[in-house]
């Protein structure tokens, strides 16, 4: 009788069995590898993807000690003042969308991002990147929308460049803003100030940007319009800062969402992050959006919220001031930091389990912001 077994667990193999042998030697996952060889979508999603290609590539071609602190915005020393410098590209699609467009977007995200160093926005760039065909009137409501959208914050919007490019090229309008604005003295908000015990507030409701934009990109009806969060942020944060100017770190959860915000923090603080999920605000409708579409409210962007870490000393008190601003009217505690696995986010389930929220691979949605 011919030998049948498998050479290596004993078992017939699928040939004995009848069943057609398979080489999978060549096979591929279809989820983006680590090392990918050439750049993918993910590598903009703001999760491990864009992590490691920064880390990797830009970092290392740039080198400085101000970027390797990888904030969303740059905190810089210049004629004996302290500012903070930031710039981001816009390339969401669609253009318009419910509770704002790609104009609002690129002024307040850079507002965002300077006032998550403490710093009131002062002024912007803006660079027009523009496909051959588009329609006039949609260029004039882009920039009419940014134009209302920085006098809402206060800021000017001091310079700026187009190019086009050709039709087929691009995707309408693709936007770049740039900003500066100062620092106040006693403000230091950056990750490595982090230390266990302190408190973590995020400001309101979660995922509303990430899934209007889904809704219209993709014609889905929820039963309720979802509109985006898109709104200036350095009003409340001024109102935080008028508590106290300890607050340890802000951070706006855009790409990957509460989550990579989370993440990222605890990575770069060496502490450990518990947080309550049953504590994290998530309207109904996106509840509801994300149970449907199997997605995971805490890596859904976010343009008009942000979560702090607070001394635990002044978090009721920076609590109430957030709470009687109207960007910050749902303001929560959500967790804390905590010495124990330091450098992970661990959420506590409602069921009393726990489990760990690790950094997105990539962007469950991509060309969101």
């Amino acid at each position: 009788m011919p030998d049948t077994k498998h050479p290596t667990s004993g078992g017939p193999t699928p040939a004995d069995r009848g069943l057609p042998t398979v080489d999978i030697s060549g096979w591929t996952c279809p989820t983006p590898l680590r090392d990918q060889p050439r750049v993918v979508m993910g590598h903009g999603g703001g999760g491990a993807l864009s992590a490691e290609l920064v880390q990797q590539i830009f970092a290392p071609a740039f080198g400085g000690e101000i970027l390797a602190q990888l904030g969303d915005s740059a905190a810089v020393s210049l004629g004996g003042v302290r500012l903070a410098f930031s710039t981001d590209s816009y390339v969401v699609r669609p253009l318009f969308f419910p509770g704002g467009c790609i104009g609002d977007l690129a002024v307040n995200g850079t507002v965002n991002d300077l006032a998550m160093s403490g710093a009131r926005a002062a002024y912007l760039s803006c660079g027009f990147i523009l496909e051959e065909g588009v329609e006039m009137p949609v260029v004039a409501g882009v920039a009419d929308a940014m134009g209302a959208a920085a006098r809402a914050a206060g800021v000017e919007v001091a310079t700026g460049d187009t190019k086009v490019v050709e039709a087929g090229h691009g995707d309408g309008v693709y936007l770049n803003t740039a900003g500066i604005g100062l620092i106040p003295p006693g403000v230091d908000l950056r990750p490595q100030r982090v230390v266990p015990g302190d408190v973590v507030i995020v400001s309101g409701d979660i995922g509303l940007h990430g899934v209007a934009i889904m809704s219209v990109r993709e014609g889905l009806e929820f039963g309720v319009e979802i509109e985006s969060d898109c709104a200036a942020l350095g009003g409340l944060v001024e109102s935080m800062l008028a508590v106290t100017p300890d607050l340890h770190v802000l951070r706006d959860p855009t790409r990957g969402g509460l989550a990579a915000a989370l993440c990222e923090i605890a990575s770069a603080s060496c502490t450990g992050i518990v947080v309550q999920e049953r504590a994290i605000p998530v309207p109904s409708a996106v509840a509801n959006a994300c149970a449907i579409l199997g997605l995971d409210p805490m890596y859904v962007a976010n343009e008009g919220k942000l979560v702090a870490f607070v001394p635990r000393e002044h978090a009721d008190a920076v609590l109430d001031a957030m709470r009687a601003h109207p960007l910050g009217a749902g303001a929560a505690i959500i967790g804390e930091t905590v010495e124990t696995h330091p450098g992970m986010v661990v959420a506590r389930t409602p069921l009393g389990g726990t489990r760990v929220v690790d950094l997105p691979l990539g962007e469950q949605l991509p060309r969101i912001c």
